[in-house]
């Protein structure tokens, strides 16, 4: 038995739809801008370049949403609805052909984004880590395993705010594949058993205030329901 000198932190998990078993998560890798409406309105040019990935720590995730806290330290928090994949096993320099059999299964998140602070570390030439990476802001739904519901490969994806829809775009409109996505980034880091990737969310991200109810949806993989607290 392991003599730990502090107490060890709780492994993070998400629910599996239908199991009793749960996802051990390991890490969170997201990619930038991976629908073209999304970076224009980010004032990028969506050209397809190749993808670039900033990461959440794994115990930001929050399974099933529900009532959250509404962040500290910004006064322009975010939301950003999202495919997320769940690796199930590990790779390096996965060929395109090969990455869907790395995935165990998918589920709709939210990246939560103080955009505050990313505008501020963007205009200093800083990392915006803090800005990504908080406490709690990967609000996340079950996983459904890929065994029941397939590789989505379209189908809509949205987001409403107390009932007002923000965001709805479609997964075929992403300028990378989730396929092309795992190959890429297995080429810099070692993927496992255990990885979450979010794969880019579509154009009307918009702030979040205290009270809003926001509701997620991913065509053939689930929902999502989070409210701030007031």
């Amino acid at each position: 038995m392991t003599d730990y000198v502090i107490p060890p932190y709780t492994l993070p998990v998400v629910p599996v739809e239908g199991r009793a078993g749960v996802f051990p998560v390991r890490r969170i890798w997201c990619v930038g801008q991976n629908y073209a409406a999304h970076a224009r309105e980010m004032g990028s040019n969506p050209e397809r370049s190749e993808p670039f990935f900033f990461s959440k720590p794994g115990d930001a995730v929050v399974p099933g949403g529900g009532l959250l806290p509404f962040p500290v330290s910004t006064s322009d928090l975010h939301h950003e609805v999202e495919l997320v994949a769940a690796i199930g096993r590990e790779g390096e320099n996965i060929p395109v052909e090969k990455a869907l059999s790395h995935i165990y299964g998918y589920a709709v998140g939210l990246d939560m984004t103080r955009r505050d602070l990313q505008a501020a570390a963007k205009k200093a030439g800083r990392p915006w880590s803090l800005a990504k990476g908080f406490d709690q802001s990967c609000p996340i739904s079950s996983i459904v395993p890929a065994s029941v519901c397939g590789h989505p490969e379209g189908g809509a994806i949205t987001l409403s705010v107390n009932g007002e829809s923000r965001q709805k775009g479609d997964l075929v409109e992403m300028i990378w594949s989730v396929a092309e996505i795992i190959s890429c980034l297995s080429r810099f880091v070692a993927l496992a058993p255990g990885d979450l990737i979010m794969t880019g969310t579509p154009s009307g991200v918009g702030p979040v205030r205290r009270g809003d109810v926001l509701h997620a949806t991913c065509a053939g993989v689930g929902e999502l329901n989070v409210t701030y607290t007031a």
